[in-house]
């Protein structure tokens, strides 16, 4: 079995990409995975900056619901939680300058994990959204908190409430995400990390407050 993160090192920046078709849900295994190949290229001497990607047609299209079905207690349930904050919070506390590079889907948690990603440059048919609402659920790794942060409390609540996804155009211009990229997501995004890596740049979505 492939592994659920591929690593790679390509011109001193670190591509993890996620690999867990058909549409890299976010399941067993993979922010695991993110989380552990975010530190291994931070400790790798060869790599200044990191992309994380999804192999095929998209990044994340959202959290895989039968994790669901094994969370029996409370217990269960608060310590997923929990487990799942810390890693998206070490994911964001990366010392170099991590990008997603997002195209397909970026919703629900795959959202939530693009945002906790230093910047996020997306392909121009690509969308991200929050919408786990019509499941009967609110965005529960991040989502009512660094949206927000990011596009402001009014659109935050409507990608929350109403769960429709936004195109690529409408995420650049709200401040979702940083770039548009052109015909090759991954060359760009790999352009846009060396640049953060060369300016020292690293902006942690939950620390932002102009626009809240």
């Amino acid at each position: 079995m492939a592994e659920l993160i591929q690593y790679q090192v390509r011109d001193r920046v670190a591509v993890l990409t996620i690999n867990n078709p058909p549409v890299n849900a976010m399941g067993p295994g993979v922010l695991e995975g993110i989380d552990a190949n975010v530190e291994r290229a931070n400790g790798d001497a060869d790599v200044d900056a990191i992309v994380i990607i999804g192999a095929g047609s998209t990044f994340i299209a959202g959290a895989d619901i039968k994790i669901f079905g094994t969370l029996k207690t409370r217990q269960q349930s608060l310590a997923r939680s929990e487990g799942t904050h810390a890693r998206l919070k070490r994911i964001e506390d990366s010392k170099k300058p991590l990008i997603a590079a997002i195209h397909g889907n970026a919703l629900g948690g795959g959202l939530e994990v693009a945002m906790s990603c230093h910047y996020r440059i997306i392909a121009p048919d690509a969308k991200v959204g929050q919408p786990e609402v019509l499941l009967g659920i609110i965005p529960g790794a991040g989502g009512t908190q660094r949206l927000p942060r990011l596009c402001g409390a009014q659109l935050a609540i409507e990608m929350c409430t109403a769960g429709k996804p936004i195109n690529a155009r409408r995420a650049a211009d709200a401040g979702i995400v940083d770039n548009v990229a052109g015909s090759d997501l991954l060359h760009d995004a790999m352009a846009f990390a060396k640049a953060m890596a060369m300016s020292g740049e690293i902006r942690k979505t939950r620390d932002l407050t102009t626009k809240i």
